[in-house]
């Protein structure tokens, strides 16, 4: 079990962040950095929480989570962006922020939505966002420093990215 989720369900007590009566409905939750799915979300987001989950203490590094495939020991912003989609069964292999620009459909999804420009990319999952770079300040304050790798957090300004999402999510 990871720390964030060992920590998380302590706080809970001892009940299981990954537990469906645990789940909040409509959006995900936040808990020590780990985000919980909603009750109601599709099998994909759920899926695909589940694998950001699995990389969130990782570091950054650039062009990590491509050489290697999906599995790597740091990420970059559109290789952790890669892995959670990949662990929703949604990309076959990685894609870097460009080729983002052209991935799935246009605009905003219900529950999925890939922000992307010529040199960042970052996903909203069910509300939340999962990001190597921009940090809030009150994820500063928990000590999350922008560039640190990839993290959940709330929204970000997306002034200057393209909205692009799966189908159907």
């Amino acid at each position: 079990m990871l720390p964030a989720v060992a920590s998380a369900q302590a706080a809970n007590g001892g009940v299981s962040p990954t537990d469906p009566q645990f789940r909040p409905a409509g959006k995900a939750k936040l808990i020590d950095g780990i985000a919980i799915p909603p009750a109601d979300a599709p099998p994909e987001v759920v899926a695909a929480i589940d694998a950001a989950n699995e990389i969130v203490t990782k570091p950054y590094r650039y062009g990590g989570g491509h050489r290697r495939g999906f599995h790597d020991s740091a990420y970059d912003c559109s290789g952790a962006v890669s892995y959670a989609l990949h662990g929703a069964g949604l990309l076959d292999s990685p894609l870097d922020s460009r080729a983002f620009m052209h991935w799935g459909e246009r605009g905003r999804g219900k529950w999925i939505t890939v922000y992307t420009s010529r040199g960042h990319a970052f996903v909203v999952i069910a509300g939340l966002r999962f990001d190597t770079g921009y940090r809030t300040a009150t994820a500063r304050r928990l000590g999350a420093k922008p560039g640190s790798g990839p993290r959940w957090d709330v929204r970000r300004p997306t002034r200057g990215f393209r909205a692009r999402h799966p189908a159907g999510l």
